[in-house]
């Protein structure tokens, strides 16, 4: 899915690709998605082949080596509020996509051939979809986006296999929907209480059903006196349930927000050291927050990118702003390495001065309720967290805004790229960049890592001539497959695949299938402080209570098979 898992943490546990032979790794391929506009998606990596898409395209490309196995190309049936597309689901078989017209589209994931089409919306009024839909239980979740053209936001869950609906929550809540109370629009006001809308994607907790919903903006974005109150749920980390779409409980960012503080991003779930469940995001307020998911309190929020005139509200004069309209966290959220026990977030650095003025509605039209200057300088950083404390660790400054995805590894890199064309591997550990390599094209969406015939390889999307070219975004809709391509003496020893056997033979039966079944001794986390070789070493000669398997029932190659498997933390990194 868009963040590889649900939980969102788009961490990978291939680790062949990590500082040393960060040299190896070499472009094998690349395919033009079209010719011009924006390429924002999160790829998805399913059975060997990408699935991606731009505007209205749906490719699926092969993992290997670029060929497209299919292209579709839907046709809008209504004039498009947005064309932006953020990416897919795929379940069963099947691939689900939004569209710029407000369709929620499945296609047969082997041919790309359409299986249903179900309208969502109404883009004469500005709805559409751009974000990529979630699937779960036999369910496609996906939200509204257009907030500044005035639509009222809503998720809705729809039947994965027939297209039917079956529930819908609005995020901005009228009548005696729960927080309607926080909006108070003042009399005499023709137009006010819209935005809502969601840009991305979500979380989500199967254990628990918790659905995880960035809400963005409220409408007039920049003019807070006609919509009086906190006005939720805009800017808030919503968490439904995702059997029904009853509300469980909310985080509000930015109360009666006055500067366009999205919370685009999808959010991320993990636990920390002291084992809470926490969910940590990041918005355009340019902070990383971390709130406790048991009592919903704050634990820390980090400011990641340059903060000014937080708390106030535009006037008719202008007040100058850091984050500004185009600031902090766009679309692509946090990350976590669960090894350095870091979190990363990347955000915009763009200040601006934003002037209030009254309101002009017009049906499917921008209502900004304000205008804004942009300042001449503009950068972006990438800031790894301490994800118990919210201590920062390090900060790169990309020099450009910065709106890719991040993928850390158990290589210990972290893999993202610059707005300038840049594909950065990045010591996970330390900030420092190890490898960059030019490929071409501005990366504004994700970057993926996965194995395909033994051997470690990284997709990403470049090009991306949208959300204003100011951005500094370079090069045409493009997919850029690397390899590591390891010369035969740094090839890393072992077979995964015939490693998870010897496991299940001979391990699990006292171990555990997880790696859990001998306290005191994690088998799913030895690879956190031994390397290969002392693995090898560890099989090879236990100490006691472990039996002595290697030479009489492991011979040399099984050793090492087996210590490939432990190495990936009982992983095969899929």
């Amino acid at each position: 899915m868009y963040n590889k898992d649900y939980d969102g943490r788009r961490y990978s546990s291939l680790r062949e690709l990590n500082a040393d032979s960060a040299r190896y790794l070499r472009e094998v391929c690349r395919v033009q998605v079209q010719p011009l506009g924006a390429l924002q998606a999160g790829p998805v990596l399913v059975d060997g082949k990408i699935f991606v898409t731009a505007e209205n395209r749906t490719m699926a490309i092969d993992a290997r080596d670029c060929r497209v196995h299919w292209t579709n190309d839907y046709v809008p049936e209504q004039p498009q509020a947005v064309t932006t597309n953020r990416g897919v689901a795929v379940a069963d078989g099947r691939l689900f996509r939004g569209t710029g017209d407000a369709r929620l589209v499945a296609l047969d994931a082997a041919t790309g051939k359409m299986i249903w089409k179900d309208v969502v919306g109404n883009p004469d009024t500005g709805e559409c979809i751009s974000g990529a839909p979630l699937a779960w239980n036999g369910l496609v979740i996906v939200g509204i986006a257009g907030s500044d053209l005035g639509v009222r936001g809503r998720i809705m869950a729809f039947d994965a296999a027939t297209g039917r609906e079956v529930w819908r929550f609005n995020t901005i809540p009228r009548g005696n929907e729960p927080g309607a109370e926080t909006w108070k629009i003042p009399e005499g006001v023709k137009h006010g209480g819209g935005g809502g809308g969601t840009w991305s994607s979500f979380a989500l907790d199967p254990a628990t059903a918790e659905l995880f919903v960035p809400v963005g903006n409220p409408e007039p974005a920049y003019a807070p006196s006609f919509r009086v109150g906190d006005n939720l749920f805009t800017n808030s980390m919503l968490v439904l349930d995702a059997r029904t779409g009853q509300v469980r409980w909310w985080y509000q960012l930015s109360p009666n927000d006055g500067r366009d503080l999205d919370l685009a991003a999808a959010p991320l779930l993990y636990h920390d050291t002291a084992g809470r469940s926490v969910v940590a995001f990041a918005g355009k307020n340019g902070y990383l927050h971390a709130v406790d998911r048991d009592t919903h309190q704050l634990l820390f929020r980090t400011p990641i990118t340059t903060i000014e005139n937080e708390g106030k509200t535009p006037t008719p004069e202008g007040v100058h702003f850091c984050p500004g309209i185009v600031g902090g966290t766009e679309w692509n959220g946090p990350a976590v390495d669960p090894v350095n026990k870091l979190i990363f977030g990347g955000a915009i650095d763009w200040c601006s001065t934003i002037k209030t003025e009254v309101p002009k509605y017009r049906v499917a039209d921008v209502n900004w309720g304000g205008s804004w200057t942009f300042d001449d300088h503009k950068t972006g950083w990438i800031t790894a967290v301490d994800q118990d404390t919210g201590a920062i660790r390090w900060r790169l400054e990309t020099g450009g805004p910065f709106m890719a995805a991040m993928t850390p590894t158990a290589g210990g890199v972290l893999l993202t790229g610059t707005s300038a064309g840049q594909f950065l591997v990045i010591d996970s550990a330390t900030g420092k960049i190890i490898r960059s390599i030019d490929v071409g094209g501005g990366l504004a969406g994700g970057v993926i890592t996965y194995r395909a015939d033994g051997q470690q390889y990284v997709a990403l999307d470049t090009g991306n001539l949208a959300r204003a070219v100011t951005l500094g975004s370079v090069g045409s809709p493009t997919m850029v497959i690397l390899k590591l391509d390891l010369p035969a003496s740094a090839t890393p020893r072992g077979d995964l695949d015939n490693g998870k056997s010897l496991y299940a033979a001979v391990c699990a039966t006292c171990h555990g299938a997880g790696g859990r079944g001998v306290p005191g001794h994690p088998l799913d986390e030895v690879h956190l402080h031994l390397d290969f070789m002392q693995i090898v070493g560890r099989i090879k000669a236990p100490k006691a209570p472990m039996p002595k398997l290697y030479p009489g029932q492991l011979r040399d190659q099984d050793v090492l098979d087996l210590a490939a498997y432990l190495q990936s933390g009982l992983s095969q990194g899929q």
